[in-house]
């Protein structure tokens, strides 16, 4: 089962106390589609100027990721760039630059319009919804969304929000959302908002799951160093999906298995900059860390 994403392809300038890397490949659906592509075939919808090298496209396409949902325009790509602090939990963001992500319409190609499996990646609610209306069947569709869209486009986010089963948020932005400070309040107040289920980002202290009839922890992997956390939250989105896909397990604890594979794959995310360690790590790797997540995590033997 395939798993469609729409998101952001562009370039990353990144500063962490450990370096820097410039002009690198960045972007939600890049980490989100490169975390799912361990599981299960991946679409992506995205837009791109005519300065993104030709390198990037191949690696997509490297590991089986279709790329015809990926529109080259004139103009230059999307560029974000961000510096970290000494607490790598905290960043600024230094120049933001739309570029040809500004007014793009995401038109789906045909074959991507029964996608089952659906992230909507963090970008414009008014872009959400028009992936929304194209879709044929819908069975799992997982939104994410940031401060900036929470304060500019609340009333759209809503509207996306009532149409979708999961929401993927952090804990400061699910405060902002709900307006409550509290956060097992704060995600029941975003359920009510049409959700089935929130996921709570934490950083390094991990993932909340809440839903109606049910709550589920689960700590982020212990790492010594965390050198990079960009695109974290994707790559870990991109796990979570991609094994739901792989699996067809959406009962509760299908959903928790996903949740820990999610976490096992941001946690190679952040070990190098960019998206260098989602190309050189492999499947079996996954599958260890996995395995002993499971065992950090057991208090029954």
């Amino acid at each position: 089962m395939s798993v469609l994403v729409v998101g952001t392809v562009a370039f990353d300038s990144i500063e962490t106390p450990f370096g820097s890397a410039e002009r690198i490949l960045g972007g939600s659906a890049s980490y989100f589609a490169l975390g799912a592509s361990f599981f299960a075939p991946v679409r992506v919808v995205g837009v791109i100027g005519k300065d993104f090298p030709q390198d990037y496209l191949d690696l997509f396409t490297e590991r089986k990721i279709d790329i015809a949902g990926i529109k080259r325009e004139q103009g230059d790509t999307f560029h974000w760039r961000g510096r970290y602090h000494e607490d790598i939990n905290q960043r600024d963001t230094i120049e933001l630059h739309l570029n040809v992500l500004a007014g793009f319409v995401p038109d789906l190609p045909d074959n991507y319009r029964d996608a089952e499996y659906v992230f909507l990646g963090n970008i414009d609610p008014v872009m959400q919804m028009e992936v929304l209306n194209q879709i044929r069947r819908l069975k799992l569709v997982v939104c994410d969304t940031m401060d900036h869209w929470i304060r500019e486009s609340q009333d759209e986010l809503k509207k996306v929000l009532k149409r979708i089963e999961m929401l993927v948020i952090n804990d400061s932005e699910a405060r902002l959302l709900s307006g409550y400070d509290n956060i097992v309040k704060a995600a029941r107040a975003i359920l009510r908002m049409g959700p089935k289920i929130v996921l709570i980002k934490r950083g390094e202290y991990g993932v909340l799951q809440f839903s109606d009839s049910s709550v589920f922890a689960t700590p982020a992997y212990p790492l010594e160093e965390v050198f990079d956390p960009t695109g974290a939250g994707d790559s870990f989105a991109g796990g979570l999906m991609g094994h739901l896909a792989r699996s067809g397990d959406s009962s509760e604890g299908g959903l928790r298995r996903a949740i820990v594979y999610g976490s096992v794959v941001a946690s190679f995310t952040v070990e190098d900059f960019g998206v260098k360690r989602l190309t050189d790590v492999s499947l079996p790797e996954i599958e260890e860390r996995y395995l002993r997540f499971v065992q950090l995590t057991d208090f029954h033997s």
